[in-house]
């Protein structure tokens, strides 16, 4: 009797009633089977608003699983508004939580191995040595050999900046925190915070050609024909245009694309003062603005410390060039997978993420130079699992792959690369064949309509 009238209180919302609360200022979302109104939250939300905008008006229970801890659970009853009455759960999802479940008795969330303390260990004896080489050597090729040495640091310093933005990687909040802005701002000279508001939004909506940013590269790169329409950015909140010069850009694009991979780096730093510089909530800002400033002085001290300007000019094509690989190794993961038009469906979390991602096959002695994310597939189904974990659970992403008739796509490194040149390769023919006049000066056009 009691049960039933316990029952009888609770409010019921049917999945078509929750999916008109979609929209800023008034924002629902349900997990396992409950309701929640998070409109007042989102602004607060440390993922930042866009996730909760993006998924508003549906059932995010495994999205929720596997970017929240358990702390996170205990905040979710103030926001509690009813109960779903239509909830239902695919045998995807079914064995998906059970999985998680598992990696969370087993405490592998908590286990981080002692992988982050050799990369910073690596991190401090490649500054060291850069700064020596540099300072005390005149030779030409040892200061080469410095700028090559500075692209890899970047990498190290790039994944743990990475696994720092998705887990704590040291004891405590706050000083993962501090390990952000040292290896993100201070080392790379990247933004922790822009990092954080792009890549959440990429774990999101993987692979959506209007909502993922990390596809959104007109007017240099397009991986689908479907861009041709001049999509609306969701993320940037603007037209992708796909004007002439860049169908010219595009219809060369698997023979530019290693180069601009060399040079992508100066992106991010302008993306990165965009987003300090902007009226946009960053979380510590003062904070980041100093970790730049922190970056920009031992930086320009490297570089005007060597002889002369052709050195300089060397030392950072080569370091910008080597650092370029792990830029080369972010499109091999998604650039050749499935693309989609439209937003992410949360109850389809699980086929979203094997469908968009690629794992590249290596030797265990290789994972320094991929950071884990070799194991793609499985970062993305579980993006707080520690790197150390990744390999140990493929073949239990596999096998549920294979029982549920969905793609588990790993290839080699140089296999990677062939797919995504395949691919970029079909874009730009198709890019050659549409009716659209060329203009005759082409770099004036693209500097008067890209900058």
């Amino acid at each position: 009797m009691e049960e039933e009238k316990l029952k009888s209180k609770k409010t019921y919302i049917t999945s078509d009633e929750l999916a008109t609360h979609n929209k800023a200022g008034d924002l629902w979302i349900s997990i396992h089977g409950k309701v929640y109104n998070v409109t007042n939250w989102a602004e607060r939300h440390p993922g930042g608003d866009l996730p909760l905008l993006n998924l508003a008006g549906q059932d995010v229970t495994d999205t929720f699983i596997a970017f929240h801890p358990k702390s996170a659970w205990r905040y979710l009853d103030q926001f509690l508004v009813g109960h779903l009455q239509d909830y239902s759960v695919s045998e995807v999802s079914k064995d998906y939580r059970k999985l998680s479940n598992e990696f969370t008795k087993l405490g592998l969330f908590e286990k981080k191995g002692h992988g982050i303390f050799s990369a910073l260990c690596c991190m401090i004896s490649l500054f060291i040595l850069i700064f020596t080489c540099v300072l005390l050597s005149n030779n030409f090729w040892i200061h080469v050999f410095s700028a090559a040495l500075l692209g890899v640091l970047w990498m190290q310093s790039g994944f743990i900046g990475h696994d720092s933005g998705h887990y704590n990687v040291m004891v405590s909040p706050g000083l993962n925190k501090i390990s952000q802005i040292l290896a993100g701002n201070c080392v790379t000279g990247i933004s922790i915070g822009w990092w954080k508001w792009t890549h959440t939004a990429h774990h999101i909506a993987v692979n959506s050609l209007d909502h993922d940013p990390d596809l959104q590269h007109v007017p240099f790169l397009a991986v689908s024909s479907a861009i041709f329409g001049s999509l609306t950015s969701s993320f940037y909140g603007r037209e992708m245009s796909f004007d002439a010069a860049a169908r010219f850009l595009v219809s060369y694009q698997h023979w530019t694309f290693y180069p601009v991979m060399a040079i992508a780096r100066v992106n991010l730093f302008v993306q990165s003062f965009i987003l300090l510089l902007s009226k946009r909530h960053v979380p510590n800002r003062k904070l980041e603005f100093l970790g730049m400033l922190v970056f920009w002085a031992w930086f320009l001290l490297l570089i005007f410390h060597l002889p002369n300007f052709g050195e300089r000019v060397v030392f950072v094509a080569v370091s910008f060039a080597v650092s370029g690989m792990q830029h080369v190794q972010f499109c091999l993961n998604h650039f050749s997978a499935d693309v989609y038009i439209g937003g992410p469906k949360a109850n389809d979390w699980f086929e979203k993420q094997t469908k968009g991602s690629i794992d590249i096959a290596c030797s265990r002695w290789m994972d320094w130079f991929h950071g884990g994310l070799q194991f793609q597939v499985e970062h993305h189904l579980f993006p707080r699992l520690p790197r150390c974990h990744l390999r140990k659970i493929s073949p239990l992403v596999r096998g549920l792959c294979e029982k549920h008739g969905l793609p588990y796509t790993s290839v080699s490194f140089f296999d990677a690369n062939k797919k995504t040149i395949a691919t970029l390769r079909a874009a730009a023919l198709q890019a050659r064949d549409l009716d659209r006049p060329v203009p005759k000066n082409l770099v004036w056009e693209a500097v008067n309509t890209h900058g």
